[in-house]
């Protein structure tokens, strides 16, 4: 934004004046300021990656990664490769693994893997393609041994690729198939959104509705999509469907988790996709698998803090960086992260309630396998909800392996 412009809208007397409420003033204002951002953000790092679009609060996974020669680091949602370019731009000699489900994300992969100017730069991107109950097998393959791994991203739910790309029909803004799944056409007899709701039961039409979208109005919803089997032809676009739940919803204002207007048909689109990718048990298996390759951490102060600390320093373990964009997927993260698993080498002695057991004995029984870099979990300021709207739901989580 031009200085004077600048100058003009921030004066008290400009607001005072022309009457403006100022609140609305500073909203405009952080508007203006996230398009000159974005019309700047296009440069080229020494790597010879160009950094276009901005992933969701990709300084603050940086940070707490500090990027070192030599490191390895595993992308596990690859789409547009933001996450990974934001690392090869530290310009650190580093290997990334970059895995996606998506075939057109991985062909993404390949192009930038062979990028001249980043092998060049000491720097490796290995494509890999494939689900997260993959993992063992692609690790395997690329000769990924347990213990070596620096960090790992995990960036939750469709890309803004997926979004974009009206024939893969995840947006109900624009009409395309109704498709939504990420793998694509690598499994022809994967079921699509179109066979989900055109064959199911009204009954489990709304528990996919109820427990993946959180949606208040799933069962007469669902109700309404059977019914309408017997009086139009088969649902297969998105717009039918967008359409469909608008009429059963005239009378009702939809809102999201933050408390914002939206379309009515946006939690049965959320899970519908879910459900067709079968993401949340994805979700839930590999939290289970990936920890078996990052580093653990060997400072024992590290371990024993507990207070609120953004000083990365003393980390030296394998983090990994979750964003999660729905209450759902953060809850099985939370639970992982901050969680306490059993020892199965537990002994009879432990089921006692007449006994009461001191601490060592405890940890003998109880295993944590995550610690909490910060114990809150982290959102993004208001700066890059503006910049970046599809980041106002995201969640952080950071943890570091310890055992």
């Amino acid at each position: 934004m031009p200085a004077k412009v600048s100058h003009i809208l921030c004066s008290k007397h400009w607001i005072n004046n022309y009457g403006v409420n100022y609140n609305h003033f500073k909203t405009f204002y952080r508007y203006l300021t996230a398009i000159e951002c974005n019309a700047t953000q296009e440069i080229n790092t020494k790597s010879g990656v160009t950094l276009g679009h901005r992933p969701v609060m990709c300084r603050k996974i940086v940070d707490a990664f500090r990027v070192k020669d030599g490191q390895t680091y595993i992308d596990m949602t690859f789409g547009s490769g933001g996450h990974t370019k934001y690392l090869l731009a530290t310009n650190k000699k580093i290997k990334v693994l970059a895995m996606d489900r998506d075939p057109i994300a991985y062909q993404r992969a390949v192009v930038l893997a062979k990028n001249e100017l980043i092998a060049a730069n000491g720097q490796q991107v290995i494509p890999l393609l494939g689900r997260f109950s993959e993992l063992p097998n692609l690790m395997a393959t690329n000769d990924v041994e347990p213990d070596s791994v620096d960090g790992v991203i995990m960036d939750l739910g469709a890309s803004s690729m997926q979004f974009d790309d009206p024939r893969r029909g995840f947006a109900l803004s624009t009409d395309g198939p109704l498709d939504m799944r990420m793998d694509g056409k690598r499994f022809e007899m994967m079921p699509t959104a179109a066979d989900v709701v055109n064959t199911l039961s009204a009954e489990h039409l709304a528990k996919i509705f109820k427990i993946y979208g959180e949606e208040r109005y799933a069962v007469k919803i669902a109700q309404t999509i059977v019914d309408s089997r017997f009086l139009m032809r088969r649902l297969s676009s998105t717009t039918e469907l967008a359409q469909l739940i608008a009429n059963i919803t005239a009378n009702y204002q939809s809102f999201d988790s933050l408390g914002r207007t939206q379309h009515s048909a946006t939690k049965v689109f959320q899970a519908l996709r879910i459900f067709v990718n079968n993401e949340i048990n994805e979700l839930n298996y590999v939290l289970q698998k990936v920890i078996t390759y990052l580093k653990p951490t060997l400072n024992l102060n590290f371990k024993k803090r507990d207070t609120e600390d953004n000083n990365y320093e003393d980390i030296d373990g394998g983090i990994i960086a979750v964003l999660s964009f729905h209450s759902l997927e953060d809850k099985i993260v939370k639970k992982h992260l901050i969680g306490t698993e059993v020892n199965p080498k537990f002994d009879v002695k432990h089921f006692n309630h007449l006994v009461v057991h001191n601490e060592q004995q405890l940890d003998e029984v109880l295993q944590k396998s995550w610690k909490q870099i910060n114990k809150r979990v982290i959102t993004p300021n208001e700066d890059e909800v503006v910049a970046n709207p599809r980041s106002r739901s995201a969640k952080l989580r950071l943890a570091v392996k310890i055992s």
